[in-house]
């Protein structure tokens, strides 16, 4: 091939080009255009390949023509998307905006179903006197075992399936400490409830290894299991809005003496109905476990056994929170589902 038909063929593809992205009205739609012919396997690439047939006297002068068309496609392409730059400008500038219509506003938030039970259960209580305090969720071995009547060795021990930091330093595996620490710094009369977050080595339908207990303490002079009765019979019939029923059952706890498993009156049925899913035709449910405060963990605290006595109850926040709402699998409440958490 001749220089001259070369030269003829490279300036040919430049009017082409023009051509080919007159009509074309999307960015990418251009940037292809240019690829096919500028690209390594573009058409102006291929067609350079003929330089070597080119004597070496002429290449000169036809490799200033390929410099040309070059440019000039690679202007073409510049030139057509600043048009369609300032096309997209001006259909910006055309729109009408009404500054005066009042804005768009954010999904509002909602409060936890454990947080709104946490809030409700703090004024019943409230209501009759109780004040709350608070404790560390990491905290030490005395605090949550030796000072609640479980030295090392104790089987009671194992009954809290506790996670360990150090052999001293544990996740708290309920909120006991609390009243020690309260006992350890203050003098009778003691009347609190100590609500936080715990952690055991629990999973399964009804518990989790994180969880919310509220443990409450009253400590003076003439404290009995009556008083304790009422306390709880106070906490369900608000919670529930149910003229409910508590019973005691005997149980054991290192920290109390003696101890009970405290049972409310099924709020669904109310009458032991053998159809009920709740408390399968047993009429009742256990919600707490309570007992009057051992003396010997007045003795670790310093507080006089045989003048004062105590009671002392644990239960969980999302146990009485799954009652009233029939939940059945406590991971609702923490797989952050906003179709399960909208309906509280």
């Amino acid at each position: 091939m001749s220089a001259d038909d070369l030269i003829r063929q490279v300036d040919n593809l430049g009017r082409v080009f023009a051509a080919e992205i007159e009509p074309l009205a999307g960015e990418q739609e251009i940037r292809n255009a240019q690829a096919r012919y500028l690209g390594k396997k573009g058409t102006v690439s291929q067609l350079m390949k003929q330089m070597r047939h080119v004597p070496a006297a002429q290449r000169k002068r036809v490799g200033s023509v390929f410099n040309r068309v070059k440019s000039s496609i690679a202007d073409a392409v510049a030139a057509k998307l600043r048009q369609l730059e300032e096309v997209d400008k001006a259909s910006d500038l055309a729109r009408t905006i009404d500054v005066t219509l009042p804005g768009r506003q954010g999904a509002i938030g909602r409060l936890h179903l454990v947080t709104q039970v946490w809030n409700e259960v703090v004024e019943i209580f409230s209501e009759i006197g109780f004040e709350v305090a608070e404790g560390p969720q990491i905290d030490t071995d005395f605090h949550c075992f030796e000072a609640l009547a479980m030295p090392k060795g104790h089987p009671a021990r194992d009954m809290q399936d506790t996670f360990y930091i150090t052999d001293d330093v544990v996740l708290r595996p309920h909120t006991s400490p609390v009243q020690i620490r309260t006992m350890t710094s203050q003098t009778p009369p003691v009347k609190i409830i100590a609500p936080g977050v715990v952690y055991r080595r629990d999973d399964d339908p009804t518990h989790s290894p994180m969880f919310t207990q509220l443990e409450g303490l009253l400590v003076d002079e003439v404290v009995g299991l009556s008083d304790l009765k009422g306390v709880f019979l106070h906490l369900i019939r608000r919670f529930y809005g149910k003229s409910l029923e508590v019973r005691f059952r005997p149980s054991y706890f290192p920290f109390v003496e003696p101890g009970v498993e405290v049972d409310m009156q099924c709020a669904f049925c109310m009458s032991g109905n053998p159809a009920c899913r709740v408390c399968k035709g047993t009429g009742w449910i256990e919600i707490s476990g309570a007992g009057m405060v051992d003396p010997d963990v007045f003795a670790h605290v310093d507080y006089d056994a045989e003048k004062f006595t105590g009671f002392a109850w644990g239960m969980g926040l999302e146990r009485i929170a799954m009652l009233r709402h029939n939940v059945n699998d406590i991971k609702h409440l923490y797989e952050g589902d906003v179709r399960f958490l909208r309906q509280f």
